[in-house]
């Protein structure tokens, strides 16, 4: 791999060229020469330096972006080479909105584990705007995201599975008796809801604006626990994953209902950049979410709601 791409890279994101060199286990005036050597190759200053900071310039910017590529390339590279001798092993980094990495996606690695010990999951949870994000960036293997995903000519997006969204309300709120209810009723609630550039709030945000409802107050948190809970303290309603509230439910604290007429479904979708060419561990993984028995863990919530 190109040390001198590695070293600038450090620098740039350490932001100090001690700090640089203890990480890279080399001494700072080594890295001073790999820095000028960088600047003297590209005839342009790369970094502003002064006692107080170091801060990449314009052509520095445009240098870390692509440094950064280019390098992620190596790392792929070598990974597919290591497959062509090696079992299915090594780090797979996973990016996951909230809604699946929190509540789904522990157990699906779990037992992907149980057959494949030697990998190494590194997971992120993030909305889906922002794995979006870092998949673009290279640094994920492959998204796990919610609802509908803007189409992009570098990335392939694939449903594998399918979640339904339900009203929730506390155990003690005045339509808890009920299974069913008109969009209408609920105009004057206030809605406790996931925040903008969530898979969750995109979903909410299509109905709301399908159906012409406009809801009284919103309060919007980046969290599906702080939800349930404020749900539970009596301080709003809320639309939430059958994942998300199966505890709830069993427990006896919250109650759902469905919306009239207005089945709220979306998909969970993969997302990975296009490529001829994935790593063994990839495809493997890939396999075993596409072949998943998320059926099961649908009556396992259908067997909560009966009782």
């Amino acid at each position: 791999m190109d040390q001198q791409l590695i070293t600038f890279v450090t620098v740039a994101e350490k932001k100090n060229f001690t700090r640089s060199a203890e990480a890279l286990h080399v001494t700072q005036s080594a890295v001073t020469l790999i820095i000028k050597g960088l600047e003297k190759k590209y005839g342009v200053k790369l970094f502003d330096r002064t006692n107080k900071y170091v801060r990449l310039t314009k052509a520095g910017e445009v240098l870390y972006h692509h440094a950064k590529d280019i390098l992620h390339k190596y790392e792929h590279m070598q990974r597919l080479i290591d497959d062509l001798s090696f079992s299915t092993s090594g780090p797979l980094f996973i990016g996951s909105s909230f809604t699946f990495g929190e509540y789904l996606l522990p157990r699906i690695v779990s037992e992907f584990k149980t057959s494949y010990p030697l990998i190494t999951p590194d997971i992120s949870i993030r909305n889906t705007n922002r794995i979006i994000a870092r998949l673009l960036r290279h640094e994920l293997d492959v998204g796990i995201v919610e609802g509908k995903i803007e189409q992009h000519p570098t990335l392939i997006i694939q449903p594998f599975a399918q979640d339904e969204l339900l009203v929730t309300v506390s155990s003690n709120h005045r339509f808890a008796s009920r299974d069913e209810i008109e969009l209408e009723e609920l105009a004057s609630e206030t809605w406790v809801l996931r925040e903008e550039g969530s898979g969750t709030r995109q979903t909410i945000d299509s109905l709301f604006l399908r159906n012409d409802f406009s809801p009284l107050a919103i309060m919007s948190f980046g969290s599906s626990q702080i939800i349930k809970e404020s749900v539970e303290a009596g301080m709003g309603i809320s639309i939430m994953s059958k994942y998300v509230i199966q505890k709830e439910i069993a427990l006896g604290t919250l109650h759902l209902l469905r919306v009239k007429n207005n089945p709220i479904i979306r998909n969970f979708s993969y997302v990975i950049h296009k490529s001829d060419f994935h790593t063994k561990l990839m495809d493997v993984f890939l396999d075993f979410l596409n072949n998943y028995p998320f059926g099961n863990l649908s009556r396992m919530f259908d067997c909560y709601q009966k009782n």
